[in-house]
């Protein structure tokens, strides 16, 4: 299976990239914004294509051709203001998820935020709340497609170390998970057929990765 990870500069995209190359079943295209990032990917092996998200949809499914997944795990990140945030985590992700239907792939992974219910709008501090507007209705409007979504809904994330081990669920305790551990719950999914048409969140836990997926 050949996989396009969009914004696989990220910290999450790295850590994805890497392993996706270390599995003998998966292949992956990153999807880059300049050309000075593609070294990284190239000395591990991977395709290299250049878009960017607040180009046209036609650009990003160009960049899909060939693949028989997509992973969106870009996001405009915490010291960028809300129009970055409209452009990258709501635009952006909506034109990923047209470019799908136009490039043909079914397959499609959304990195989410913890909890994007309109509680967790009505919830969150002013600083915050643009952010899980943005995903929330990205999250809507992947649901309303007929690709074979599955959303991940990460705890907040760390640089640690992953552990392999974490608790997946529906609904999970709020709670942390290293950006390694959030990468290979993606490559479980991926694998994992029985993850299409779910949603769930994961933070750090006690069960290996591919038990916590199966058990969705």
């Amino acid at each position: 299976m050949k996989v396009l990870v969009v914004g696989a500069n990220g910290q999450i995209g790295k850590h994805l990239v890497s392993l996706v190359q270390d599995n003998d079943s998966l292949e992956a295209k990153a999807m880059i914004r300049k050309q000075e990032q593609a070294s990284f990917f190239e000395n591990l092996g991977a395709e290299t294509v250049m878009a960017d998200l607040e180009g046209e949809v036609e650009t990003i499914a160009k960049a899909a051709e060939g693949v028989d997944a997509i992973v969106f795990t870009a996001g405009s990140g915490p010291h960028t203001g809300s129009d970055k945030t409209l452009m990258v985590d709501l635009d952006g992700a909506v034109k990923t998820i047209e470019a799908a239907k136009v490039a043909g792939v079914k397959r499609f992974i959304m990195i989410s935020s913890f909890d994007t219910r309109r509680e967790a709008i009505q919830a969150a501090p002013s600083s915050f709340a643009p952010y899980v507007v943005a995903k929330h209705y990205a999250d809507d409007w992947l649901r309303r497609t007929n690709l074979d979504y599955t959303i991940i809904h990460p705890g907040a994330l760390t640089n640690d170390k992953g552990t392999g081990e974490v608790n997946a669920a529906e609904e999970v305790e709020r709670g942390q998970v290293p950006r390694e551990d959030v990468a290979s719950v993606i490559v479980a999914s991926l694998e994992n057929d029985s993850t299409i048409g779910k949603e769930f969140q994961v933070v750090a836990g006690t069960k290996p990765v591919n038990e916590a997926i199966k058990s969705l």
